[in-house]
């Protein structure tokens, strides 16, 4: 017997967890909301796809405008919801999707125009050939809350200028900041259900991977990473999935020290660690390890910590109690295994319950959490090491490849060791920034996860390639068809002689034999 009882719709509050304030109440989106969203972005995006390119590029420089003009605000929001200074969100975060669409502005059409492709096939040379790049339909974007505008927001411009329409996901850590990108894009063009956004927590998210979609890109942990990578596959769904890392930074006897502690604490503190391509493991020449820890402690000491929208704060809390327990347990473990704990290593509950301080760590092994499993926390491990040798195998000596950072005032050194580091990514004399350079891809191996986002890899991403072969010849039979002659095959292995055989009297002799082959003719 049907029931007539209505289900109430799942809450969701967004807090800021720098002050415990609550920002707003949302509802969860329901199954039959997910699917009708989708069902109206299928429906609507075959005219966005038939704007063009040159239409959709206007769009997206008008989005870059009213970005620009409303950049304070929408920083402030960021600093509220995640808790990071407003300083970072303006610089990890707004310029950083600004910058992705002066990328897609300035390379849309040259990325992706029809691309003719020539035949070196002998057999082939009477068609001509193309690739042309077309929308894989509706993309759903699953993404986080430590950087909830850039990541998605980079994303989504990459799909809307190749002509899909896009369903994001935000997390439900951070909600309000997609609602209001949302705004950005009505303003600036975008058609009605071109974009959209579905609040909601996991429930929701798996309903939108069960759902009619098209691609997936996801970015979190490795567990929901292969969850979701179990669930794509069943149905064949597409899917980039950015799943974290656990960055080293090698610093070499001859890197400026002073230089490499200010990039390794930002590295690790940026964010209060909440980032994918922190700093999470530090390795350093053994000559230069006791005065590299010495400055790292000394600034890493001078860290303001407090409320993000404070302007005299460099590092904010972090996003929950979770997370924040997952960091003592790395802590408490690498202590009990022998690390020593410098600086930090304690909550600061005066500054409020997510609050945790800066943290740096000696006398610690490969063997420990602590450089082994994603911290995702302000916590800065440092260890010695002797020989290149030595530092790569540490580097390589972990599940996850997303990013790395070397510090030597050889470049040339650098890049050859750079080569052998199993990574997406890997910075010489800087950290983090890869996610910023609009051109470079991003994304890593092992258990970082598959494909790219940004960049010329991130567009391929968003696009089916498709090949099309126009004959020249119309009119004439193919050489291959049926019936096969007596001598067509000595004709073949003629044909086969004059194009690829190594001497020139066997390619001679080839193509004598395959000249009833080049005309279509059986002999």
């Amino acid at each position: 017997m049907a029931s007539n009882l209505e289900v109430a719709p799942r809450k969701l509050i967004s807090v800021n967890p720098a002050t415990g304030e609550t920002l707003r109440e949302l509802d969860c989106a329901s199954e039959p909301e997910i699917r009708a969203a989708v069902a109206r972005a299928r429906s609507a995006q075959p005219k966005w796809r038939e704007l063009g390119i040159r239409r959709r590029v206007a769009v997206v420089k008008e989005l870059a405008r009213v970005l620009c003009e409303k950049k304070t605000d929408l920083a402030q929001l960021i600093s509220r919801e995640v808790g990071k200074p407003y300083a970072e969100a303006l610089t990890t975060e707004v310029i950083v999707v600004l910058d992705s669409a002066r990328f897609y502005i300035d390379n849309a059409y040259r990325l992706l125009e029809t691309q003719p492709v020539s035949h070196g096939s002998l057999a082939m040379k009477q068609k001509s050939g193309s690739i042309v790049r077309e929308p894989v339909g509706v993309v759903a974007i699953i993404s986080p809350w430590n950087y909830p505008f850039a990541t998605p927001a980079t994303e989504t411009l990459a799909a809307l200028i190749a002509g899909n329409a896009v369903i994001v996901k935000p997390s439900e850590f951070t909600p309000l900041i997609m609602l209001e990108f949302a705004d950005l894009l009505d303003r600036a063009g975008v058609p009605d259900h071109i974009f959209q956004v579905l609040v909601g927590d996991g429930s929701t998210g798996a309903a939108l991977i069960n759902a009619e979609i098209d691609k997936l890109i996801f970015t979190g942990s490795v567990a929901t990473g292969k969850r979701i990578g179990q669930m794509a596959g069943a149905r064949l769904l597409p899917v980039v999935l950015e799943l974290g890392g656990k960055d080293p930074l090698l610093v070499f006897e001859d890197a400026a020290i002073d230089v490499a502690s200010s990039a390794a604490v930002w590295g690790a503190f940026v964010n209060a660690g909440q980032a994918c391509l922190s700093v999470e493991r530090c390795y350093v020449h053994r000559s230069i390890h006791d005065a590299f820890l010495a400055a790292v402690v000394n600034k890493t000491e001078r860290l303001r910590i407090g409320d993000g929208m404070n302007p005299e704060v460099d590092m904010g809390p972090m996003i929950h109690q979770r997370q924040l327990e997952i960091v003592e347990q790395h802590v408490e473990e690498a202590k009990q295994r022998g690390a020593r704990v410098v600086t930090g290593g304690t909550r600061v509950p005066e500054r409020g319950p997510n609050f945790y301080a800066p943290t740096v760590l000696a006398n610690v092994t490969q063997e420990m959490r602590i450089m082994r499993e994603e911290t995702f926390g302000p916590v800065l491990p440092i260890m010695a090491f002797d020989t290149e040798e030595e530092a790569i195998r540490l580097a390589n000596d972990s599940e996850f490849g997303l990013g790395a950072s070397i510090f030597t005032r050889d470049r040339a050194r650098g890049e050859r060791l750079a080569r052998r580091i199993a990574s997406g990514t890997v910075l010489i004399n800087d950290v983090v920034c890869g996610f910023g350079i609009s051109e470079a891809p991003h994304g890593g191996v092992k258990s970082s996860g598959i494909g790219r986002t940004h960049g010329s890899f991130g567009l391929e991403e968003m696009v089916n390639i498709k090949y099309i072969a126009s004959d020249r010849l119309p009119g004439m039979k193919k050489l291959w068809w049926f019936p096969y002659a007596t001598a067509f095959p000595r004709q073949i292995e003629g044909l086969l002689d004059m194009q690829f055989a190594g001497s020139l009297q066997r390619r001679v002799e080839g193509a004598l034999r395959s000249v009833g082959c080049l005309f279509g003719k059986r002999l």
